[in-house]
């Protein structure tokens, strides 16, 4: 398989991560993150959360910082909408996109086109709507509805970024620690299979889906 490159930049790369949740850019793409945060020079990163509540706000918060550490010009928004309704608040939601059009990001991370839960399809959706000519990662989330695809974009993690990953989800969101679905197990096999679906020498990777690039 022949492997492509992100070009670094003199001046650095801007990344816009974009989630409808508190974890949501964690799961998905929290990885690939810390690995362009260790490889590249991240001349701003805007990390943006839709929904929360007072917990969940300090959850992401905590978070956010852990995963961006390395980036030395970040700006963190956690805002308050309701879980389960950015459908119903779309209006708000896209003025949202348009006031982030002039940070002009070189690398976006959103949610999935195919993703069957309702604010990850709005976020994804306002996202193409919004940059028209921009490098869009959209990142995958497991959960109940079963609805992972085959991913057409790979990248690999080594394991000590893998289990970084985890660790920091299990300890920041302790809020989520109830839910079936939210353990170590969850979120390791997930890039193992991707990782082996990628032939990943390290074992691990995330799975993204790139509707347009360019080379």
């Amino acid at each position: 398989m022949l492997s492509v490159h992100f070009a670094s930049r003199p001046e650095g790369l801007r990344i816009l991560c974009l989630g409808a949740h508190c974890d949501d850019i964690e799961i998905g793409c929290g990885g690939t993150i810390m690995r362009l945060a260790n490889e590249h020079k991240i001349r701003q990163l805007k990390w943006l959360v839709f929904t929360s509540s007072a917990e969940r706000d300090a959850e992401a918060r905590l978070s956010a910082e852990y995963f961006v550490q390395r980036c030395k010009e970040k700006e963190i928004i956690i805002k308050k909408f309701k879980d389960g309704f950015l459908p119903y608040e779309a209006a708000q939601i896209k003025n949202l996109f348009e006031e982030l059009k002039s940070f002009n990001p070189d690398i976006i991370f959103t949610h999935c086109r195919h993703d069957l839960h309702q604010d990850h399809r709005t976020i994804c959706e306002l996202t193409w709507n919004t940059f028209r000519d921009h490098l869009i990662f959209e990142y995958e989330i497991p959960k109940y509805d079963g609805d992972l695809g085959s991913p057409n974009c790979f990248i690999t993690l080594e394991e000590e970024v893998a289990e970084k990953k985890v660790e920091t989800i299990i300890e920041c969101f302790r809020s989520q620690a109830g839910k079936q679905w939210f353990d170590e197990d969850t979120f390791f096999s997930l890039m193992r299979i991707r990782g082996l679906e990628s032939a990943s020498p390290t074992k691990y990777a995330e799975g993204f889906y790139v509707k347009k690039s360019v080379m």
